[in-house]
C-alpha cells in the first residue's frame, strides 16, 4: 500500500481561493447555436465571482477575448478582477480540462491530468493542453506544474480537504478512461496524488443525458468534512427513483474518518427537463460552486430551486448562497460547477 503524505492534500472547495476559472463559449464550440442563451450565464457567473476574488478566463482568440471584454464590461463586472489569457478550446468545461492545485507542505502546485472528452466521447486535443497553455502564459503565477499520465476529470472527484475523497466507480472504472487500471490500483494512486487516506466509492446513481458516466459533483457533494448533500428523487415513476434510492443508501452506509455517520441533506431532483431532440436533460442542483463568502448554485425555473436555496442555505450558514439561472447550460448536458474551477489562494497574484 502507498505509503501517503499527509504533507501533500486537496483542499476542500470551501478553503480560500484566489480565483475562478472559466474557458467563455465561442462559435467553435457546440455552444455556437445559442450563444445568446448561455452567455449571460457566464456573465452573471463572473459577476458574482469577480464581487469575491480574482476570476481567470480562457478566451479562443483576439476578437474573442476583445468579445468577452466587452461583455463583463457592459455588465458592471470588475475587470480589476478578471485575467484574459488567449488559449484555444475545443469547448467549456473548466471543471474537467482545468487545473487541479494541491497542497504541498502547505504551498500550491498544479496536477494537469490527461482529458480526454470523458472517455473519448468528444474532440478534446485543445482542451487537454488549456492547463500548461495558461501555466505558460503565467496565469498561475510561480506556481509549479506537474503533468500526470492519468486520465482524471475535476468533475470526478470530492474532497474533504482532510483525509476523504469521494468518487464514482461508473466514471473512474470507465474502459476508455484508464483500462491498464482496475479499482485497486486507481485507489491507490488517487491516495498518492491528493494525500487522502481513504476513497469512498459509490457505486450507484444516475442522471439521464449525463455524459460524463456518472461525476460525483452531478450527484452527491461535500459542504463540510461531515456533511454531505445528495441529489434524490421521490416520484417511484420516474426513471431515476431506483438509481437514486441505492445511491442515498450508500452515502447511509459510509463513515467519517472518526466513524460517524455524516449529516446527509437531500436536494429533490427537478422536474424533467427536454432538449430538443427529445432527450432529457441532467438537471441538478448538485453542481453548485462554493467560493469565498458564497455558494453559486444552479437554478432551472424549477418549482424545487427555492427549497434547494433553503436547504443549501442551512448547510453553509456563513455564506451567501445565490442561485443563478442554468437552464440554458444543462442543453449541453452539464451546469454551474461544470463550467468552472477554483483555485485556491496563493496562486493568482
Amino acid at each position: 500500500m502507498t505509503q501517503i503524505s499527509r504533507a501533500q492534500v486537496l483542499p476542500a472547495e470551501w478553503a480560500p481561493q484566489s480565483a475562478v476559472m472559466l474557458t467563455w463559449p465561442h462559435i467553435h464550440s457546440d455552444w455556437a447555436t445559442i450563444l445568446p442563451q448561455v452567455e449571460p450565464v457566464y456573465v452573471a457567473i463572473a459577476r458574482e465571482v469577480a464581487r469575491r476574488e480574482k476570476l481567470v478566463v480562457a478566451c479562443y482568440d483576439e476578437a474573442h477575448r476583445d468579445h468577452v471584454w466587452h461583455r463583463l464590461s457592459s455588465a458592471g463586472v470588475d475587470l480589476e478582477q478578471v485575467r484574459l489569457f488567449l488559449v484555444p478550446s475545443n469547448d467549456t468545461w473548466a471543471r474537467d480540462h482545468g487545473p487541479i492545485t494541491v497542497l504541498r507542505d502547505g504551498n500550491p502546485a498544479i496536477l494537469d491530468f490527461r482529458f480526454n472528452g470523458w472517455g473519448n466521447k468528444y474532440r478534446h486535443d485543445l482542451d487537454n493542453q488549456i492547463t500548461p497553455r495558461l501555466q505558460a502564459a503565467g496565469a498561475f503565477g510561480a506556481t509549479p506544474l506537474e503533468s500526470i499520465p492519468l486520465v482524471l476529470e475535476g468533475g470526478g472527484i470530492e474532497s474533504d480537504g482532510v483525509d476523504t475523497l469521494m468518487t464514482t466507480a461508473h466514471c473512474q472504472l470507465s474502459p476508455e478512461r484508464n483500462p491498464k487500471f482496475d479499482r485497486a490500483q486507481l485507489t491507490e494512486l488517487l491516495r498518492r496524488h491528493f494525500g487522502t487516506p481513504r476513497v469512498l466509492w459509490l457505486e450507484h446513481g444516475h442522471l439521464a443525458g449525463d455524459d460524463t458516466d456518472g461525476h460525483i459533483d452531478t450527484l452527491a457533494r461535500f459542504c463540510d468534512a461531515e456533511t454531505i448533500a445528495y441529489v434524490t428523487c421521490t416520484d417511484p415513476a420516474d426513471e431515476h427513483y431506483l438509481p437514486l434510492l441505492e445511491m442515498e443508501a450508500e452515502l447511509r452506509s459510509f463513515r467519517t474518518a472518526a466513524g460517524r455517520p455524516y449529516h446527509l441533506v437531500p436536494l429533490p431532483l427537478p422536474q424533467p427537463h427536454y432538449g430538443d431532440d427529445g432527450r432529457r436533460l441532467p438537471a441538478t442542483h448538485a453542481n453548485f460552486l462554493i467560493i469565498n463568502g458564497a455558494v453559486l448554485v444552479p437554478t432551472y425555473n424549477d418549482v424545487v430551486d427555492a427549497l434547494v436555496l433553503e436547504r443549501l442555505a442551512k448547510c453553509f450558514p456563513d455564506r451567501e448562497v445565490i442561485g443563478i439561472d442554468c437552464s440554458p447550460l444543462i442543453r449541453q448536458y452539464g451546469s454551474l460547477h461544470c463550467i468552472t474551477m477554483q483555485i485556491p489562494a496563493g496562486v493568482v497574484a
